[in-house]
């Protein structure tokens, strides 16, 4: 069944369109990824999908428009919703629904709380709770992911992937993209390319998408060169003089002077985005918290003997439920709030650079440019410079910040932080609007940072390409999680459900709160006999792991209820999370039998 029919959308800004003559339709089934860079137009596209936003004039004078199905129920997700007068219960409605579903959300907490005490990432995940416990045939979701935490995650997208209707997404989530499109709609330079999955990318709409825009750049390439070569043939012609001209059409004149002049199509942004501005000399000694405990001034307890030790070249990811702690983590590291008790110690050389989720340091009626010069007034060369190499071209670096976009500010705010040359990185929840380019930019800087760098986020493919440990806080202290993300997931799913989280406290016994500090590395290492059957193990763990999650997958398409549905689903995300764990583990043992001289095809 159709659910949406878009026919010849335009959007422009005053200096470029944003997408021209755009048409695409939703059917049942159909889960498509909007991507591109911030500023390209994604938001203003799901706008009108949703009807909340006008189709501009075309070239040739028609408007394009929007068509729903008939009887096709639409739920949309904007980036900053308004939430109705009352309580969070009410704002999320469909009674027990919207309750459970404000629970798998990491809300459950806050049923009674008013709307109007909400941050802004609470109201969006209020928001969402209310379209998943509703009845729509076709959901349009603009960053969903945003301000969710890593349990909440893997329930949305296990929800999506089930679910039946139609769905519109932006996210910069690839993950989540990875497992959840079915089609990717790529916006680039006013132009949209659809990417539909096939061969060794059936099921992937996000790898179907790298595929088709590394073979359009290819082509791209390609097409260029030949332009090049049939240019130079022609303008050699064109410079024989008169008599050859008069002996040839004026038509092939024509042709041969368009050729010439004819150039490529500008990139999206000019030049790669480079983050890599060096960092100061770190010296041996990184940073301490010797039995650190926090507790707000109204007698909250958020942190409690926790002893940590950061040195030069960890990478540390920190994960746990919404409101564990981790930016107060961060914010104590940072020396931006002191202990209520205990000691942080920083090292000499230690230079910190806070890349935290508000964003307060940037004064939203500053411009660009001036944010960038800093005191000395006016930017210099290299300040100008500096810009464009964060894509912040002409009439960008005149702007206000205040009207930058979501991913726009975040990309000056990593300029800022990185222009200081820091050699010890704090990155609170970084993949937060930021796009796939700029991600990847910054993954790139993460992997020759000389420094100590620890990222909170909810992101797992960024966990899993930046970071090397992983750090769970949970109430009152901080842990070292064995398996990483996989594994932290894995120990949530398997734990009993609880009212007032997103899932439950890991069911294994922690690690004592005041120790997070990673056991000494031994010196010795195990003898290749248990090396080799350990892996044996884990290779039937992983085959056993796989064969289930297999088995759920079946039966979840098999037609069932509600009720038999939603419990399939959740057995299938704790498969999966399992399925993960295993095969972390066996990453791990196949690596040290490597080491060893063993052949692992055995």
């Amino acid at each position: 069944m159709i659910l949406l029919d878009a026919s010849r959308l335009t959007a422009r800004r005053p200096d470029r369109p944003l997408f021209v003559d755009l048409s695409l339709t939703v059917a049942d089934g159909d889960r498509i990824g909007v991507v591109g860079i911030n500023g390209c137009g994604k938001t203003t596209l799901l706008r009108m999908l949703a009807r909340d936003g006008e189709p501009q004039e075309n070239p040739d004078g028609t408007v394009g428009e929007v068509r729903w199905g008939r009887g096709t129920r639409v739920g949309a997700l904007v980036q900053r919703p308004h939430l109705p007068p009352g309580t969070v219960r009410d704002a999320a409605g469909h009674a027990w629904q919207g309750e459970a579903m404000l629970t798998r959300l990491g809300m459950g907490d806050l049923l009674d709380a008013p709307t109007d005490a909400l941050s802004g990432g609470q109201a969006k995940r209020v928001a969402l709770a209310r379209l998943l416990a509703g009845d729509h045939d076709l959901l349009v979701l603009d960053e969903p992911t945003n301000h969710l935490d890593l349990d909440a995650i893997a329930f949305l997208e296990q929800w999506l992937a089930a679910y039946r209707g139609g769905l519109v997404m932006v996210t910069h989530d690839r993950h989540v993209l990875d497992r959840v499109t079915t089609r990717v709609l790529e916006l680039d330079r006013g132009s949209a390319h659809l990417h539909v999955p096939s061969g060794r990318h059936a099921g992937s709409g996000y790898a179907a998408y790298l595929e088709g825009r590394a073979e359009r750049e290819t082509r791209a390439e390609v097409a260029e060169q030949t332009r090049r070569t049939l240019a130079t043939r022609e303008l050699a012609w064109l410079r024989r003089g008169a008599p050859a001209r008069t002996s040839k059409p004026k038509a092939r004149i024509a042709a041969a002077t368009a050729l010439v002049e004819a150039r490529p199509q500008e990139a999206a942004r000019a030049g790669e985005l480079s983050l890599s501005m060096g960092a100061q000399r770190l010296g041996s000694k990184g940073i301490e918290l010797r039995d650190v405990s926090f507790s707000w001034p109204d007698g909250t307890d958020v942190l409690a003997h926790v002893s940590v030790q950061l040195e030069p070249g960890d990478r540390i990811g920190v994960v746990g439920a919404n409101g564990a702690g981790k930016s107060t983590l961060l914010e104590l590291i940072a020396g931006r709030l002191q202990p209520t008790a205990g000691a942080v110690e920083v090292g000499a050389t230690v230079r910190i650079g806070h890349y935290d989720q508000l964003g307060r340091t940037l004064d939203e009626r500053q411009r660009v440019r001036d944010a960038v010069a800093g005191d000395k007034g006016q930017p210099s060369l290299d300040d100008v410079a500096l810009m464009r190499r964060f894509w912040f071209d002409g009439d960008a670096q005149f702007a206000p910040i205040g009207l930058l976009s979501g991913g726009e500010r975040r990309r000056l705010q990593l300029l800022l932080t990185l222009l200081d040359q820091p050699n010890v990185l704090l990155l609170d929840e970084p993949t937060n609007d930021l796009d796939l380019d700029t991600l990847r930019a910054l993954e790139d800087l993460l992997d020759d940072w000389p420094g100590i760098a620890v990222v909170v986020s909810h992101d797992r493919a960024f966990l899993d390409r930046t970071v090397e440990h992983v750090w769970a806080v949970e109430p009152g202290g901080v842990r070292e999680v064995r398996g990483g993300v996989a594994g932290w997931l894995a120990e949530r799913a398997a734990a009993p459900s609880t009212s007032g989280s997103s899932a439950a406290a890991p069911s294994t016994t922690p690690a004592p709160a005041s120790r997070a500090t990673r056991p000494p590395r031994p010196t010795g290492g195990r003898s290749p006999s248990t090396v080799r059957r350990q892996l044996g193990q884990a290779e039937r763990e992983l085959q056993a792991a796989t064969e289930r999650r297999d088995a759920l997958t079946a039966r979840l398409s098999a037609p069932s209820d509600h009720r038999e549905l939603a419990r399939l689903g959740d057995d299938l995300t704790a498969a999966q999370h399992a399925l993960d764990a295993a095969e972390e583990r066996w990453l791990e043992l196949a690596a040290e039998a490597e080491a060893l001289g063993l052949d692992v095809s055995d």
